[in-house]
């Protein structure tokens, strides 16, 4: 209580030692059910979907055939963090992810400021794969059944359009909704089960976009990818400004590597398999999104994609002349893009319970339930969250807030590791460390994490300064107070 307000911002957390000891139960009260390849499969669920399903239509017209560059980059400047966040959790195995190896190293304030950017990520990635999910699930019955969901009932209130933001009362979108929903009820019948079901649904998403590339490939055409660059469209992505700012759009589709150190509580041998998780995530992510991606773009022109939904079911459609091969890819999406969904709200959900644990935010949100061992609050608060912004929010305004606050996230996961090494000097610790010493890596990685968000418009950095300013003001009038370490 004597503590300077320097002293109350820098103050940071011993780390939990249960998993050293092989505890089934830790110290936390959550269950370590989930072994190395379901933890991978949170990270591929996670990530796979988002990138390729939905993000196409929005990167493509700012990159055109170069957005297989922006991947590129995108992945590069995943795989330096990822290497920092595998020696980061091989040494922090908890729960909270880069909130809790922040609240190690650098201190309570920047940990509480991670934590609204994850919060911001996890939130608006789960409600905007939900609303992509919506697309898919109409075209599959579009070509099953003929019948379309109704306008009105799968339209948000709240759209962009031509002349700025648009307001269409007596609309929602509510096949995303009614997906929310379902994840809820997963997520409360507990950890185990909800990781199991994920990985059936990762293997289900995977042969389907395997299925996809290899009839994408037989209507490849190298002329689609002639100009490689995007000429001036009057909207300043021409040539590299183009694949920066479509890079920025799509890099939040790593956010499956967050999501395989969120669940450090809950794995057994946390030690050793959550980095295996998250390089093995990355590996696997990445050779699939560059193999859709360059499928996708030789058997369709760059132009076609803006605004098209479905749209690797329409490539297929249109490939082929037939609807079955798009009726198969969009009742594959339809059940893979859940696990996307389910593994997003899965991490938003165990942040804030690490936040509520270290005393930030109420301790509601830190409640367990007795049999399944399931945060009940927290998830139900997440999901109400997750489901009317999912309802009535236009997809456009979420794709560049998830990647600032995931880029947000990597660069102080990047800080961490020197300063974690530095607290090591002498210890002889021994375990996975980051290649090259403890600033090569991590100083690549925050300089291409900061060249990706250079990319990224005007509108998302006011909208991340107003929630920053909110972040703050919530810290200093009760995280910094109620702080278990006060």
């Amino acid at each position: 209580m004597n503590q300077t307000l320097g002293q109350k911002l820098t103050r940071t957390k011993p780390i939990d030692t249960s998993a050293d000891h092989g505890q089934s139960l830790n110290s936390s009260g959550l269950a370590r059910s989930i072994g190395l390849f379901p933890l991978t499969m949170i990270g591929v669920g996670a990530t796979i979907g988002t990138g390729i399903f939905f993000t196409m239509v929005e990167a493509v017209p700012k990159a055109g055939p170069s957005v297989v560059l922006s991947f590129l980059i995108a992945a590069i400047t995943a795989g330096l963090t990822a290497l920092c966040y595998a020696e980061l959790s091989f040494r922090i195995p908890a729960s909270g992810s880069s909130y809790s190896f922040a609240y190690a190293t650098v201190g309570e304030f920047l940990a509480f400021i991670m934590a609204a950017c994850l919060l911001l990520e996890y939130g608006l990635a789960a409600s905007a794969t939900a609303i992509g999910w919506s697309d898919y699930l109409n075209n599959f019955l579009g070509n099953a059944f003929n019948w379309h969901i109704p306008e009105m009932l799968r339209s948000p209130m709240i759209v962009s359009g031509a002349q700025g933001i648009e307001f269409h009362p007596g609309h929602i979108n509510l096949p995303p909704i009614a997906l929310v929903c379902l994840c809820c009820f997963l997520l409360l019948r507990g950890t185990k089960e909800s990781a199991t079901t994920n990985a059936i649904m990762v293997m289900i998403k995977l042969a389907i976009l395997v299925f996809f590339v290899v009839i994408a490939f037989s209507g490849f055409d190298i002329n689609n990818f002639k100009p490689f660059f995007s000429p001036d469209n009057g909207a300043h992505f021409t040539g590299m400004a183009g694949v920066t700012a479509a890079a920025g759009t799509v890099f939040f589709s790593f956010i499956g590597l967050d999501t395989v150190a969120t669940a450090g509580d809950e794995v057994r041998n946390p030690k050793r398999n959550v980095p295996i998780g998250i390089l093995a995530a990355l590996a696997i992510v990445t050779v699939f999104y560059m193999l859709v991606a360059v499928a996708a773009l030789g058997a369709q022109p760059a132009y076609k994609f803006a605004g098209q939904e479905a749209g690797l079911a329409v490539i297929l459609q249109n490939v082929t002349g037939k609807t079955w091969p798009a009726l198969i890819l969009a009742a594959g999406a339809v059940i893979s893009v859940f696990s996307v969904t389910l593994v997003t709200i899965y991490g938003q959900t165990r942040i804030l319970y690490a936040i509520s644990r270290d005393g930030l935010i109420p301790k509601s949100f830190q409640q367990v339930h007795p049999h399944t061992h399931a945060p009940v609050i927290n998830t139900a608060i997440v999901c109400c969250v997750v489901g009317l912004v999912a309802g009535f929010v236009d997809a456009t305004f979420l794709w560049d807030m998830v990647s600032m606050g995931t880029l947000t996230a990597f660069m102080v996961v990047s800080l961490a590791v020197p300063v974690m090494r530095k607290k090591e000097k002498g210890r002889g610790v021994k375990g996975f460390r980051v290649p090259f010493g403890p600033y090569l890596v991590p100083g690549l990685s925050i300089v291409a994490c900061l060249y990706l968000v250079f990319g990224l418009s005007t509108t998302t950095y006011t909208i991340f300064a107003i929630w920053m300013t909110a972040a703050v003001l919530t810290y200093f009038l009760y995280g910094m107070r109620h702080s278990r370490l006060n």
